[in-house]
């Protein structure tokens, strides 16, 4: 690309058939303000927050496609009684000037079977560290209960008004699973080769793309790199990626990184903060987390795009629209990521501590981010996720929880 054909990334573009005022997306971060599966007015501040602040979408996460796909008891799934609070939040986020995109996926084996009353599916048997149990199997049945689910939730989203979907092929999630030989160890269609392995994600895709009908945007999030030993890696990330440009059911990909179920920090590079993880944990976790929390919270190196020599690759694979996650903080980042050829943006921790950063980008493009990357902000999603450096107890007002806390 050219520096003539280098877009600026505070202009208006295009995602799909969603025109977005500018190319920066605040990305997914379970937010932990939705209360027993609905819609709260804090849920809805949170990102009008982002919207008035200049995103040109931000996203809603995690909308779990099934109730046992949920990671936390209080977690949105599309059931009718959530759908008046989510068209009040679309609503809102639209009133800012912003395009807004629900996260859809299913836990699998990071899900939590407490909270849910069912057991974590993973495509194998695998024990549920976290739980301390063992997860049940996937049967071929469930695996066409839930790709029916995606789709439904596609529908939902629609028809609450979202502009987009993000569909979650990552992080070790129900379907990021099943692209993982360490985690999937099945004989059936499902396993053994990459094309097998790839099946679920590929149904999946095909049914929200054939759900949506082409109103609304639609956004695969995959890892290139599970981050541990025997896990999903690059190299077969890039036949996977191909494979979804032949299909046609993507218009945009946003490549990831990292296993919440076998390792979370990958991902987020930083200071792994344990003490303030062991805090917000329940016994026998928060003796847990203390005693062996550092054989599996990392601590990684960090420094800005930091997934851009991976995502470069499939860059180089594809000719889809790619969203560049991974430590964009500033405009010369941003930059950096339209120069080499990806057209939108995805930013996390530095919206949480300053979700106006876009505005005086825009006003100043030399305004610094004031991220220290110092990852405190990671445990906070159990009292409502938030930049510990400015919010310092929570996000959650006195009416979280509460008849008057909900929305729609």
């Amino acid at each position: 690309m050219t520096a003539t054909e280098t877009p600026d990334v505070l202009a208006p573009a295009q995602l799909g058939p969603v025109k977005l005022r500018n190319r920066v997306i605040k990305a997914a971060t379970y937010e932990g303000l939705s209360h027993k599966s609905l819609v709260t007015k804090d849920l809805v501040d949170f990102h009008v927050a982002y919207a008035r602040g200049g995103v040109g979408m931000t996203t809603v996460a995690y909308c779990a496609v099934a109730k046992e796909g949920r990671t936390d008891r209080h977690q949105i799934y599309w059931t009718d009684e959530a759908m008046p609070g989510l068209r009040t939040l679309t609503e809102a986020v639209h009133a800012e000037g912003a395009a807004v995109a629900a996260q859809i996926g299913h836990g699998g084996p990071v899900a939590s079977p407490k909270a849910n009353g069912a057991p974590a599916l993973a495509p194998s048997k695998h024990f549920h560290a976290t739980a301390m149990r063992w997860t049940h199997e996937t049967s071929v049945a469930d695996i066409g209960r839930i790709t029916e689910a995606h789709a439904e939730a596609a529908r939902r989203a629609a028809s609450a008004g979202f502009d987009a979907v993000e569909v979650h092929l990552g992080h070790n999630y129900l379907a990021s699973s099943f692209l993982s030989p360490r985690i999937n160890h099945r004989t059936d269609e499902y396993g053994g080769s990459l094309e097998n392995r790839a099946r679920f994600a590929r149904d999946i895709m095909r049914a929200v793309h054939d759900a949506v009908g082409g109103r609304i945007a639609v956004v695969a999030k995959m890892n290139m790199d599970d981050g541990v030993p025997g896990g999903f890696w690059l190299d077969e990330a890039i036949p996977v990626v191909q494979w979804l440009e032949q299909d046609g059911t993507v218009d945009a990909l946003e490549m990831t990184a990292g296993s919440s179920l076998l390792n979370p920090m990958y991902l987020f590079k930083g200071d792994a903060p344990l003490k303030e993880f062991a805090d917000v944990m329940p016994q026998p976790i928060k003796l847990g987390v203390k005693m062996v929390g550092k054989r599996f919270l990392h601590s990684y190196p960090y420094r800005d795009a930091y997934l851009l020599e991976d995502a470069r690759q499939i860059r180089a694979a594809v000719k889809l629209p790619m969203i560049l996650l991974g430590g964009i903080t500033g405009r010369s980042v941003m930059d950096l990521a339209m120069r080499e050829g990806f057209e939108y943006v995805a930013m996390a921790r530095a919206l949480l501590r300053e979700p106006d950063l876009i505005n005086r980008l825009r006003d100043d493009e030399a305004t610094p981010s004031l991220c220290i990357h110092c990852n405190k902000c990671m445990p906070t999603n159990f009292t409502g996720t938030r930049c510990v450096l400015v919010d310092r107890t929570t996000t959650r007002h006195a009416t979280w929880g509460t008849s008057a806390g909900y929305v729609g």
